[in-house]
């Protein structure tokens, strides 16, 4: 028998969907740091910041609670005016960013920040938290957009943390169940450890069934659908979406093409290689054959092989 919507919200309301109270936590904790940091940028470089979003699946409302071993992350876009628009001003923003960072938090071991290809990231081991502070160079006559740029390659993307937000509302809206089906497919991925599958992936491609498909059914066919998505097609055929209906197409010879709603520029899955896309159809077709089964036997077991142990629909008498 099929998992009952009631079931499955149930699941995520009580193991995946970060409450409210941590949410609040969260919040105090990256208002400070936006706080000190602002401070350290203005007093510290001749660079404003313009404005500060907190953006990435915190803003989206599709965040995990931190299970097993996977950290709480939260992006948060500082919006830089009076740098340079090239790659040089953007590594040496990051880096800046990565000193203050280090400025601020005096006691945290030297592990605890990190300078990835886009941003400076800081981890608080007490609350499970990890923020990355994602510097964007704003354009002066659109505010909410702005240049990112790969300290590793140069290359350089537009990017609106605010329309991403709007578009997962959006879809949200279309759907009821959408947030909870973001959790629900991340959960999956984070527990399998899926290689080369990221969450902003899982939500555009959700996103891409509520716009071909419509709303869901029930959250666990959607789910399904989800998998059987993956497993048949490969991620083999391009993702676009409607926010770029009207501008110029480009042309990418990726193995997978998921074009950002924000920016028709930029394929956000261009570092899945080819055998990570066999893989990801790999793990999802082990997974549909698994949920099928599942929803034909009533399988609590065979659920939490999808999800881990910590699946639940109800509590225990």
């Amino acid at each position: 028998m099929p998992l009952s919507n009631a079931a499955l919200e149930y699941f995520d309301h009580n193991v995946l969907r970060l409450p409210a109270e941590k949410r609040k936590q969260y919040h105090a904790q990256v208002d400070n740091l936006v706080s000190e940091l602002k401070k350290g940028i203005t007093e510290q470089s001749q660079l404003k910041v313009a404005k500060v979003v907190k953006a990435g699946s915190f803003a989206k409302f599709t965040i995990l609670r931190k299970i097993d071993d996977y950290p709480t992350d939260i992006d948060v876009v500082f919006y830089i005016t009076g740098a340079d628009f090239d790659s040089k001003s953007y590594e040496e923003l990051c880096n800046k960013i990565y000193e203050l960072l280090i400025e601020i938090y005096p006691t945290k071991k030297v592990e605890d920040f990190e300078i990835g290809r886009r941003a400076a990231t800081v981890t608080f081991v007490g609350s499970g938290l990890t923020v990355d502070v994602v510097p964007v160079l704003q354009l002066p006559n659109a505010p909410d957009h702005g240049w990112q740029f790969d300290i590793q390659t140069g290359l350089k993307n537009l990017t609106c943390a605010p329309c991403h937000i709007k578009f997962i509302k959006d879809r949200k809206d279309k759907d009821k169940h959408f947030r909870t089906l973001v959790r629900l497919a991340k959960r999956w991925k984070h527990h399998h450890d899926v290689p080369g599958l990221k969450s902003f992936h899982i939500e555009l491609i959700l996103a891409y069934l509520v716009d071909t498909r419509g709303p869901a059914e029930t959250i666990e066919k959607r789910f399904r659908d989800f998998l059987l998505y993956l497993a048949q097609s490969k991620l083999g055929e391009r993702i676009d979406f409607p926010e770029n209906d009207g501008k110029v197409k480009k042309v990418f010879s990726d193995p997978v093409v998921i074009i950002d709603p924000v920016s028709p520029e930029n394929n956000v899955a261009s570092r899945i290689t080819p055998e990570e896309k066999d893989t990801i159809a790999e793990y999802a077709l082990e997974a549909w054959e698994a949920a099928n089964f599942a929803s034909v036997e009533n399988s609590e077991a065979v659920w939490q092989e999808i999800f881990g142990i910590r699946f639940k629909t109800k509590e225990k008498e």
